[in-house]
């Protein structure tokens, strides 16, 4: 082979390499996710687009502390003063992770919430859950209920701050859920706050930093897509890692349950991220009032006989980028016995359109109105009765004349 070949089979293979990693972001297959469970979920759609393990029971770690937020948030005042036990001071081993706070320190709830979700300190744990529970026991059967409200079916808690225990565990779709419930609150996308001064603690140098990378602006991690939420790491759980992310009016979730180390859950999670952004986006099919169809109604007049249904609604849907939505023909479901007269505006039936395994339905109405038959025979024969009663008149009238 010549120089000039030689040169020209490189650049064909290095061409067709670069095309390989551009379209491998496009198969469910190249996600190399390691952690035990994993789940990349689309928030209004509820599409799930990956899932591995994800109904299976783990260890939670600290993401345990996001329900523990709601609990907090639900059931007391933000401006609320907590005193911090030593039972809660004591209840934390020394190697854990704390703000730090104190016994007898009063401190507000809205602080203790930006310790618990940001430096995901144990000791705020269980000062917010004696003050809200009364005792840890009682805190715990409040996040069970909470659970149990929120449609989790595989998960039990035990403390409020997920340290490992055979009785506290979850899955990773059931921390979707609560996640989920959780934003609404914005506190866990905040990177850094610093606790005030108190009457145990004079200084104000108690900065709780977030341990998400995604949100640290000095991190090779950092994405300002991504709005949160927590971290966990511990001995039994490995490395947990829950985020939600917004590209393009769609919202994603991320859960990783297990992973290997503690990078291993950002680099995985990022990999979730990317592959959602990559290949899915908002489509428009129709507007509010397209008119997607006609039919014709037997019982009404030959000069009034076609209907037009239109939608009710805008149908805005996700799909994969490589899914040609023009070709997406709609399932259409009209109502029993249509028939005239029919009002403009008047419910008519639905159109169904599958979007890659996702079911959107608006309801179709009337475009137009519809008279009936008897509606135009009443018409001529009420035009016709006036007809002739003129047409008596105007002989009656004539008779009149000539008689005179």
């Amino acid at each position: 082979m010549n120089k000039k070949k030689y040169k020209i089979s490189i650049v064909i293979a290095v061409l067709v390499m670069i095309m390989l990693n551009l379209f491998s972001v496009y198969a469910d297959d190249d996600l190399s996710i390691n952690a035990k469970s994993a789940l990349l979920i689309e928030k209004n759609t509820g599409k799930i687009i990956y899932d591995k393990n994800i109904k299976e029971q783990n260890y939670p770690a600290s993401t345990t502390k996001i329900l523990t937020a709601i609990i907090t948030i639900e059931n007391c005042d933000l401006d609320d003063v907590v005193t911090v036990s030593q039972n809660a001071i004591s209840n934390v081993p020394k190697s854990d992770v704390i703000a730090p706070l104190f016994a007898g320190e009063q401190i507000k709830v809205r602080d203790l919430l930006y310790a618990l979700l940001l430096k995901s300190s144990n000791d705020a744990a269980y000062a917010l859950a004696e003050h809200v529970g009364g005792s840890v026991e009682g805190f715990s059967e409040m996040m069970n209920n909470k659970a149990q409200e929120l449609g989790c079916e595989n998960s039990h808690f035990v403390n409020p701050n997920g340290i490992d225990n055979p009785e506290h565990y979850t899955t990773a779709y059931d921390m979707y859920l609560i996640s989920n419930y959780a934003m609404k609150n914005e506190t866990v996308s905040t990177y850094q706050y610093t606790l005030p001064a108190t009457n145990k603690y004079p200084a104000n140098d108690r900065v709780m930093k977030n341990t998400n990378n995604f949100v640290n602006p000095s991190s090779v991690y950092y994405n300002e897509n991504v709005k949160g939420i927590k971290t966990g790491t511990t001995d039994l759980a490995g490395n947990c890692l829950i985020t939600e992310s917004v590209n393009n009016g769609l919202e994603y979730f991320t859960v990783v349950l297990g992973a290997e180390t503690s990078d291993a859950k950002f680099v995985e999670t990022k990999e979730m991220i990317d592959y959602a952004f990559n290949n899915f986006t908002l489509t428009e099919l129709h507007k509010k009032d397209d008119v997607i169809s006609s039919i014709e109604i037997e019982n009404a007049a030959k000069e009034n006989n076609i209907l037009n249904l239109s939608l009710s609604d805008d149908i805005i849907v996700m799909n994969n980028v490589n899914t040609d939505v023009a070709e997406i023909e709609p399932e259409i479901t009209l109502k029993d016995n249509i028939k005239a007269p029919i009002s403009k505006g008047q419910e008519i039936g639905i159109v169904k359109y599958n979007v890659d395994g996702i079911e959107y339905t608006v309801k179709l109405l009337a475009a137009n109105d519809v008279s009936s038959q008897t509606y135009y025979i009443e018409t001529a024969i009420g035009i016709g009765t006036v007809l002739i009663f003129l047409m008596i008149l105007v002989t009656i009238g004539k008779k009149t004349k000539k008689r005179k």
